[in-house]
């Protein structure tokens, strides 16, 4: 799994012109999938997210987590970020999982973000065509990927 974690002052996605998640303080997160990716990949990024002190203490020093902030978050998918660029100018998708292996794992994911932040978290629709707005905060952009854990 790979995730672009971007700490936000507000984000929202919308699709078809509906606004279907909104948030203030936080963190929008982009989450690539890939077809080895597994449970424990979910359990280790969401504890990662969770836990990055990516929010300034009363210093001005990034010091505090998303937990401990009390920030929201948007989870939204994106294949693209497992794209291939090696050859040509048309990048490949190729590394990138199916549905049917990614949407269950992006559910998990999310499921399991919310039980690391005891609260509901927003997302995107798998596989729409979404239009993601952010503030980035700071700017603070960090990316995360579970076959990079050591």
């Amino acid at each position: 799994m790979r995730a672009v974690i971007q700490r936000v002052s507000q984000a929202n996605v919308v699709i078809e012109g509906n606004q279907v998640a909104t948030i203030e303080k936080g963190v929008l997160i982009l989450l690539g999938i890939v077809p080895d990716d597994t449970h424990e990949d979910v359990k280790w990024l969401s504890n990662k997210i969770t836990n990055m002190r990516i929010f300034p203490d009363d210093k001005n020093i990034m010091n505090i987590s998303l937990l401990d902030s009390g920030g929201d978050a948007i989870v939204v998918s994106q294949f693209t970020l497992h794209a291939s660029t090696k050859k040509g100018n048309r990048p490949s998708y190729i590394k990138a999982a199916k549905p049917d292996i990614a949407i269950p794992l992006y559910k998990t994911f999310v499921k399991q973000l919310e039980t690391d932040l005891n609260k509901s978290v927003q997302t995107g629709e798998f596989g729409a065509d979404m239009k993601v707005s952010l503030l980035n905060d700071g700017p603070v952009t960090i990316i995360v990927d579970t076959k990079n854990k050591e």
